[in-house]
């Protein structure tokens, strides 16, 4: 049968037009989804960003703007609706230049600071789209939730005691307003803090009044005191200087150290609980009711009457002249503070009276097995504001609406809403065709069409009939 050139040239003329159609079509179809593609990539990258300045945040922030940026004394609050709409130009301004006259020190490596530009960066963007729950978490599990008093109440007694003093009304309205704003760093009555020093002291007393005046209003630079001015009025500023003068007639204990509970997340009560089980169980028993080594702490008069602080104290330095060894030096101050909170988690359930069990005797508690058998305590189930989401997801929706937190982390130290949270996603389980992009497959499919084609073109050509010379 002699073929039809017109047939053929008609075919594959055919043939070329659909490859062309498909391949056009599949463009289109890429062009089309990569607007979504972009916001997504951005996402994600957005996701990675807010997850390293969470740690960021944490080893260098929180100490002074608090455990989920609410801000502390004097320093401004990070969580506000004003800094999340202010142009990011000017938020890395500030991180990286710091700002004059005030505790707010220069970041940037260029100013001498510790952070490079991309890390200014990524703690701009926490400000303006991070999840102040999820940062909050990071962190406490990081251990480095700042363990010092916010507020507190003058005590009501004393407090009256000091209306009889010469200029008692001043010296109240002073005692009242440091409880209110200074108490977070110079610590009770005035003897300071770890981050703050001493105010009821003499060589502080020997300054004169102008002085006083002048560091309180402006803040001293280098240090973590900020400028008041804008808090405090000219009176009590005054009435500030009146009580540092004359501190030592104030009676002790009218600002007393108030309770602040130690920060949780459902990681730490698991590390605490871990570490109570292979640490403190043997003496005071696996459910905290005491043994004869050591007395009960699942008991209604310690647990409900000591506070975290104390509790961290004496777990800490120990208690001289008892079995009561100092665990400073063997554990972090993060495995210190979980076994807090998860000591504390008893106080709902603690009994009026313990009942203590019997271990085994002989040697130190750690070296020594107990005759009971006993399982590792576990912790109260914490309910936190969570959100399952994907890294991508959370943070595309997050610049564009902010969301809840995605709860703690992973047991390696950092707290959920980052690649590193230990949810599995749906694409790490899905079977590898679910996983395929779509735009993959468009191009390969147009490939392969092209392919058919220029093989049905190049059959059909030698199918033609050589022409007679």
């Amino acid at each position: 049968m002699t073929p039809n050139p017109e047939r053929t040239q008609k075919i594959e003329t055919l043939l070329g037009i659909t490859g062309t159609l498909l391949i056009v079509v599949a463009l289109f179809l890429y062009i089309l989804n990569e607007p979504v593609r972009i916001a997504a990539s951005q996402g994600e990258i957005l996701a990675v960003q807010l997850n390293e300045a969470m740690t960021l945040y944490a080893e260098n922030c929180s100490v002074c703007h608090g455990l989920a940026g609410e801000g502390i004394g004097a320093t401004p609050a990070l969580d506000s609706d004003a800094l999340r709409t202010m142009p990011a130009g000017d938020l890395t301004r500030v991180i990286a230049d710091g700002r004059y006259n005030t505790a707010m020190p220069a970041w940037s490596q260029a100013n001498g600071g510790s952070l490079s530009d991309f890390q200014v960066g990524e703690l701009t963007a926490l400000i303006q789209f991070g999840d102040w729950q999820a940062t909050q978490d990071r962190v406490v599990n990081l251990g480095l939730a700042p363990l010092i008093p916010f507020t507190t109440d003058p005590d009501p007694v004393l407090l009256d005691a000091v209306a009889l003093l010469p200029g008692g009304a001043t010296l109240q309205a002073a005692i009242t307003i440091y409880a209110a704003q200074c108490v977070a760093c110079h610590g009770a009555d005035g003897l300071g803090t770890s981050i703050a020093p001493a105010l009821n002291d003499p060589l502080v007393r020997a300054k004169t009044a102008d002085e006083l005046s002048r560091v309180i209003t402006n803040g001293s630079s280098g240090t973590l005191m900020a400028g008041w001015s804008n808090v405090l009025l000219p009176e009590d500023i005054a009435a500030m200087v009146t009580l540092i003068q004359r501190w030592e007639e104030v009676p002790s204990g009218a600002i007393p150290a108030p309770d602040v509970p130690v920060a949780v997340t459902a990681e730490s009560l698991a590390l605490g609980a871990n570490l109570y089980s292979a640490n403190c169980s043997r003496c005071h028993g696996p459910d905290g009711q005491g043994t004869q080594r050591a007395p009960a702490l699942n008991v209604q008069s310690f647990i409900v009457n000591t506070p975290d602080p104390a509790i961290q104290q004496i777990i800490t330095l120990g208690i001289p002249g008892t079995s009561m060894p100092a665990w400073g030096d063997k554990m972090t101050d993060a495995d210190i503070q979980a076994v807090v909170g998860f000591l504390r988690q008893w106080e709902p359930t603690a009994p009026e009276v313990a009942v203590p069990v019997r271990i085994g005797q002989g040697g130190p508690p750690w070296l020594t097995n107990s005759t009971t058998t006993t399982t590792a305590p576990t912790a109260a189930p914490v309910t936190t504001p969570q959100t399952a989401v994907t890294p991508g997801a959370q943070a595309t929706a997050a610049a564009a609406t902010r969301q809840p937190g995605a709860g703690a982390g992973t047991g390696n130290g950092q707290g959920g809403g980052g690649p590193s949270g230990s949810q599995t996603t749906a694409t790490e389980t899905a079977s590898w065709w679910q996983t395929l992009d779509w735009r993959i497959l468009a191009l390969v499919t147009g490939g392969l069409v092209i392919a058919f084609t220029l093989i049905l073109m190049g059959y059909a050509s030698l199918k033609k009939p050589e022409r007679k010379k």
